[in-house]
């Protein structure tokens, strides 16, 4: 999985700052690369097309409103993803581009209108487009010379792809050599493989009777069979191919899109006979029609039509943009749909204790799959399509992932059918489960969480590995690997049982020297490096915890606030009583704190197993106060808030060297703040300091305080 979807997401571009749009640029670039290879080297895309198109889109009107902003790994710069090892590679001598998106009426009208105005044309000046349908397979560049196929490659990130010559020549659709006499010297004719529903039906089949895997769908079933290093499997498999543009031709035997595929039909290349020619964007729409309606009696997966400029003299004009030609354009169709009986709804726990719903459906074909499961995403999305259980619902697929529940067929839901209500504790394990409040915009997390993190069994694992990790407990030879393993194998359950895993050792009829791949020196190590951190500093001690938010600046804020282990977990717990507890405003007003970490560290203090693991675990370890620089500082221990425009240093600056003193310094005025210090243009904290009779000081006094000359 990748990383979070920022909360800017679902912010407007346009009411995106310029930080807020650089931050959402770089998780776009890493997501689009992430998925780009999912689909172009692995073949097993996590999200639908309509959902990736999305991110697309997303980048590039990010860019268009910040062109300052364009990374150098802009997803609008580069199309596929890197060859796998498994295959030499091929650099194409002409790069496999990939196409721009319509996804309406409008955007083909206004594809026609951008067209006719690079090129100035009038009105009535002819202007002839292809439009043929866009083949959901894999694509491929295969390399003649004098008409004998030398080559084939795949797309792989456009400018690179992979060798399968071999497996290419095993392939009865697609001629060794080309037929007739006017043969370009050299041409790379590109198109698209493919598997048939037919073909794909009986190869599952036979998979299946075999005791071997099947596949999702044809796209992947494809995919597979050319991409097998033994070309004898490449060639028992029923793989199809439509020639449909070049790379590098010389010369080429024609001066327009559809006069070139003719003369490849004439060599003996299979070409679409679907491809026709339209003059508007009138007829291109009625095109689509047709062939949304003709659909599913293709035989084949297609998922769009692809327009083209038919003139190569306008195409040269034309030129590209960007990833994409501007001669060109995939009119996408909408997901695949179908309806079934929603049975029950399902709450999953994940890995970080998101609870994500999931449809229960009664089997049924969509696409070529057969679904009975479906993302219903979260609650809110629950709520906003009323989809109860027993309802009959909509379920849409587009791509390789697990399906969608559009909606559902109000006019045959069941009369006792009931607004499904979201749980409010974990189906895991018990624990309260909360969505947080986002303070920046005020609008709660779609996400529910578990917050049990040391003993939900959904997120167990993984919270057992950020304990032991680098930034926190840092227990050498006991890494992710291990981790793992000694989980499966019910020796390490939680945080406490690492440090009473020597003591359970001795007493099991397995060591730990007789697993495989440990020995009597290795386990020795293991137990000599717990025991060298049952000593370990306050800060990693909280960060370990893995409470949400609790980042490891956060937690030497916390250690440095409270000091040490016992002040920390009492005020905590008295914290979680109740938002109009001292304890609970004394944690709001430490600065860099805030609402929402605060509430996140009350509701891991308010769950009992929570509080329980943390007290195990002090039976084990003991944590170590923050050694203060300078432990006679006159501030040291003393509260501090500073407010107003400081002159001789910045606030954040100023907030540094109190800390480096020993000093807390807190965001807001109370009466347990005992220096307020106040520069330019103080505000309300400097009044509400004044009516509680804190000390007041000005920049000048607070530097003589420090120096001891106060």
């Amino acid at each position: 999985m990748g990383k979070a979807r920022p909360a800017t997401a679902d912010i407007a571009v346009e009411k995106l700052n310029e930080q807020q749009a650089r931050a959402e640029l770089e998780w776009l670039a890493t997501e689009i690369t992430r998925h780009d290879a999912l689909y172009y080297r692995s073949d097993a895309p996590e999200i639908a097309d309509s959902e990736y198109d999305v991110l697309r889109r997303r980048n590039e009107q990010i860019e268009a409103m910040f062109p300052q902003l364009r990374r150098s790994d802009s997803p609008s710069l580069k199309v596929g993803a890197t060859p796998i090892e498994g295959f030499g590679k091929v650099r194409h001598r002409v790069p496999m581009l990939s196409l721009g998106n319509a996804f309406s009426d409008e955007d083909v009208v206004d594809f026609v209108a951008r067209v006719r105005r690079f090129l100035g044309l009038a009105e009535d000046e002819p202007l002839n487009f292809t439009a043929e349908p866009k083949i959901d397979g894999l694509s491929i560049s295969l390399r003649y010379e004098s008409g004998r196929l030398i080559e084939a490659a795949t797309r792989g990130d456009g400018a690179e792809g992979e060798n399968v010559t071999a497996n290419v020549k095993t392939m009865q659709t697609i001629p060794e050599h080309l037929a007739g006499n006017d043969l370009p010297g050299s041409i790379d004719i590109r198109g698209e493989i493919f598997m048939s529903h037919a073909d794909f039906q009986k190869l599952n089949a036979d998979q299946q009777a075999a005791g071997s895997k099947t596949f999702a769908n044809p796209r992947n079933a494809a995919a597979g069979s050319l991409r097998q290093l033994d070309p004898t499997v490449t060639a028992q498999r029923p793989l199809h191919f439509f020639a449909y543009g070049w790379g590098e031709a010389q010369p080429l035997p024609g001066n327009t899109q559809s006069s070139v595929v003719d003369a490849f039909k004439q060599w003996g290349l299979p070409t679409n006979p679907e491809l026709i020619l339209c003059q508007n964007a009138e007829e291109l729409i009625s095109y689509y029609r047709d062939l949304e309606l003709k659909r599913a009696s293709l035989g084949y997966d297609i998922d769009g039509i692809v327009y083209k400029v038919d003139r190569l003299d306008f195409q040269e004009r034309l030129g590209f943009v960007s990833r994409a030609p501007r001669w060109a354009v995939a009119h996408k169709f909408p997901a695949e749909q179908a309806t079934t009986v929603l049975n029950d709804i399902e709450i999953q726990v994940g890995r970080t204790g998101a609870l994500t719903p999931v449809a229960k459906l009664e089997p049924v074909t969509v696409g070529g799959v057969v679904v009975s499961n479906a993302t219903l995403h979260n609650e809110d999305e629950i709520a906003r399509k009323d989809v109860r259980i027993g309802d009959t619902v909509v379920v849409q697929r587009a791509g390789d992932v697990i399906p969608q529940v559009v909606s559902a067929v109000l006019e045959k839901r069941p009369e006792d059918a009931q607004p499904f209500e979201f749980p409010d504790v974990c189906p895991a394990c018990g624990s309260h489960a909360v969505r947080e409040l986002d303070e920046k915009n005020e609008k709660l997390d779609a996400v529910r969480r578990c917050t049990g993190g040391l003993i939900c069994p959904a997120q167990r694992v993984e919270r057992l590995k950020h304990f032991v990790s680098r930034t926190a407990f840092d227990i050498d030879g006991l890494g992710d690997k291990s981790i793992q393993a000694f989980y499966e194998d019910g020796l390490i359950q939680s945080p406490p049982e690492i440090f009473t895993l020597e003591a359970r050792d001795k007493s099991s009829l397995k060591k730990l020297k007789d697993r495989e791949g440990w020995g009597s020196q290795s386990a020795r190590k293991l137990f000599a490096a717990i025991d060298a951190r049952r000593r370990i500093s306050l800060d990693r001690f909280v960060f370990a915890l893995g409470i949400r938010h609790v980042g490891e600046t956060t937690a030497k804020v916390l250690a440095r606030s409270y000091g040490d282990i016992t002040a920390f977990k009492t005020a905590m717990i008295a914290a979680s009583q109740g938002t109009d507890s001292e304890a609970w405003l004394d944690l709001n007003n430490i600065d860099g704190i805030g609402e929402t970490v605060a509430a996140a560290i009350v509701e891991f203090f308010a769950e009992p197993h929570n509080v329980k693991v943390v007290d195990d675990l002090l039976a084990e370890v003991e944590p170590q106060p923050l050694e203060a620089v300078a432990t006679a500082s006159p501030v040291t221990g003393k509260s501090v808030v500073f407010t107003g425009t400081l002159k001789k240093k910045s606030r954040g600056e100023a907030k540094a060297q109190a800390e480096r003193l020993g000093a807390k310094v807190a965001g807001s005025v109370s009466k347990k703040t005992d220096y307020v210090v106040a520069g330019a243009d103080a505000g309300s904290k400097l009044t509400k300091a004044r009516n509680l009779g804190v000390t007041v000081l000005t920049e000048d006094e607070w530097d003589e305080l420090v120096s001891g000359n106060f």
